[in-house]
């Protein structure tokens, strides 16, 4: 039987699984990608929960349509943050929050990473700030999440492969609802 939790979640994912905000693959495929790089990369469950949901702010008020909609950043990091709050701990939730900086810290510190980035991502960028500035990169790089919020942008950054098939978003629940803080289903 699925977990309540699981569910909601799920449900909310699958309802805009099927677009792709300006990606060349659907957002469902994205989350399930990501998710399977954060295991073949030997990470640990909360690392892995942080993958498949780190976008999940994109569904929520149809954020993830803003930027190329209206041209806004809706803040998508911030949102999933808190929306996953009510189940997960911080070794979930804060490489969620903070893995659009983390895009931002590497267009600033990694010679090259801003030219590999997908033509959404490079449009999210210009809306949310740009690289980092001298400033900014020493306050994130003091961040308790900062690694973790590095190591979730690469993933993020390599899930967006067309044909490659992974394990569906199912397969995921008991390590998704293990991951959860004791609460009431």
């Amino acid at each position: 039987m699925t977990d309540p939790r699981f569910a909601e979640i799920g449900a909310l994912i699958t309802r805009f699984g099927d677009q792709n905000y300006g990606e060349a693959i659907t957002q469902m495929g994205h989350v399930v990608q990501c998710g399977q790089l954060a295991v073949e990369a030997g990470e640990d469950d909360a690392m892995i929960v942080a993958a498949l949901l780190h976008d999940v702010g994109q569904f929520i008020d149809d954020a993830g349509n803003a930027a190329e909609t209206l041209g806004v950043d809706a803040r998508h990091e911030e949102h999933g943050a808190d929306y996953l709050a009510r189940w997960f701990g911080p070794e979930v939730t804060e490489p969620v929050r903070l893995h659009v900086a983390a895009k931002r810290y590497l267009c600033a510190t990694q010679p090259g990473y801003a030219e590999t980035l997908s033509g959404a991502s490079k449009l999210s960028l210009a809306l949310q700030g740009g690289a980092m500035n001298p400033a900014e990169i020493a306050a994130f790089a003091a961040h308790p999440w900062f690694a973790a919020a590095v190591r979730l942008r690469h993933y993020d950054d390599g899930g967006k492969r067309i044909g490659w098939i992974v394990p569906d978003l199912a397969s995921h629940e008991p390590r998704i609802v293990g991951a959860m803080r004791q609460t009431e289903s």
